[in-house]
C-alpha cells in the first residue's frame, strides 16, 4: 500500500488512445500541476480487459461521477452504490473502485494539490469538508443532481480538447465549482473558526499523525506513538497540545491518535494477510493481547473477528 508515482497511472492505461481528450499529458510535472478528465464509457469499452484496480493510495485527488452497481471501499469503509453516486477522493487515504458488471457510465478526474494552488491563497485541500481525513465523502444522486454534476464534467472534458490559452485557468474554475456543488449536496455542521495559532499547531499535528502512515511491510514500525511523543516532535508541551486539539477538534490528543491507529489497523486486517501479530507489533503495542483490547474497545469486535 505504496503511493505510486502519478505516470504509474498512466502507464497502467497506455493501451487506451488519448483518453480524457490528452492521453499522457506533456505537462504532467510542470510548476502549473496536473488535471485530467476520463469518461468512464470510453475506459470500460476502450479497455475491457484492464486489471482490477488495486487498494491503495494514489499520487492525486479524484472526484467521481458514476452510473452504474458498483462497490467503493476508502479507508475501512465499503460503500455499495446501486444507481448514481458522487465520491471524492485524497492522496492521503486508500482507496478502490469496483464495477459489478461492464454497465457503467460516468466521468472521474484527477489533480494535483499543486493544480489548486494559484488559486487556493495557502489553504489546504483537506480543509476542505469532502477532502477531510475521516470523512467518507460517498453519496447517491438523484437524476436531477446527476445531470446538474455531468455538466460540468462534460465541461471540464471539451475544454480538455480545446486550444484556449487560458484552458487550465477555466478548469480550475469548474473543478472548484465542482467541489462546491460537492458540499452543498452533502453539507457539514458549521464550527466557529479557530485562532491562527491553534488552527495551525492543528493542522501540524494531523499532517504528522498522516505521515505515519501507511505501513507497508510488517517490519515497519510507528516512530511516534503516545501524545508526549507528539509535542516532543512539535516542540510544545503536552497539556498544551491536548489543550488545542481538544478546542479545534473536539477530541483529545490521545484519541486522536487512537482513532488513527484503528483505522489503519483496519485496513491491515482487510487489505493484507499479515498476522495478528505482525499487525499488533507494526502499530507499536507491547503484545497481543494489549493490541486485541484496544482493537475490541474501539470497535467493539476483537481483530480475528473483524478480519472473518
Amino acid at each position: 500500500m505504496k503511493a505510486n508515482p502519478l505516470e504509474a497511472f498512466y502507464t497502467k492505461f497506455a493501451a487506451i488512445s488519448r483518453v480524457g481528450g490528452e492521453g499522457l499529458p506533456p505537462n504532467m510535472q510542470q510548476e502549473v500541476g496536473h488535471f485530467n478528465v476520463f469518461n468512464v464509457t470510453d475506459l470500460m469499452l476502450t479497455y475491457p480487459n484492464r486489471p482490477p484496480m488495486t487498494f491503495d493510495r494514489q499520487p492525486f485527488y479524484k472526484i467521481s461521477l458514476i452510473r452504474g452497481k458498483s462497490r467503493v471501499e476508502i479507508a475501512d469503509r465499503a460503500i455499495e452504490v446501486e444507481g448514481k453516486a458522487l465520491w471524492f477522493a485524497t492522496s492521503k487515504v486508500p482507496y478502490r473502485w469496483q464495477p459489478h458488471d461492464a454497465n457503467q457510465t460516468g466521468y472521474f478526474c484527477i489533480f494535483t494539490d499543486e493544480f489548486l494552488l494559484p488559486i487556493r491563497d495557502g489553504a489546504g485541500l483537506e480543509e476542505l469538508p469532502v477532502f477531510q481525513l475521516g470523512a467518507c465523502p460517498v453519496w447517491e444522486l438523484t437524476d436531477a443532481e446527476y445531470q446538474l454534476l455531468e455538466g460540468v464534467f462534460e465541461k471540464m472534458a471539451r475544454e480538455m480538447t480545446s486550444g484556449y490559452a487560458y484552458k487550465y485557468a477555466l478548469l480550475r474554475a469548474y473543478l472548484l465549482e465542482l467541489i462546491h456543488l460537492g458540499q452543498k449536496l452533502q453539507p457539514t455542521p458549521l464550527v466557529a473558526p479557530a485562532h491562527n495559532a491553534s488552527a495551525r499547531l492543528t493542522a501540524l499535528f494531523a499532517e504528522l499523525l498522516e505521515r505515519q502512515f501507511p505501513l507497508a511491510i510488517p517490519r515497519q514500525q510507528l516512530h511516534l506513538r503516545s501524545a508526549k511523543d507528539y509535542a516532543d516532535h512539535l516542540a510544545v508541551h503536552v497539556n498544551h497540545l491536548n489543550r488545542i486539539l481538544k478546542e479545534t477538534t473536539g477530541q483529545t490528543t490521545t484519541a486522536l491518535i487512537g482513532n488513527r491507529v484503528v483505522q489503519e489497523a483496519k485496513i491491515l486486517l482487510k487489505q493484507t494477510n499479515w498476522t495478528v501479530s505482525e499487525i499488533a507489533d507494526s502499530l507499536g503495542f507491547a503484545d497481543v493481547a494489549h493490541f486485541c483490547t484496544f482493537f475490541k474497545r474501539q470497535t467493539g469486535l476483537v481483530p480475528s473477528a473483524f478480519r472473518d
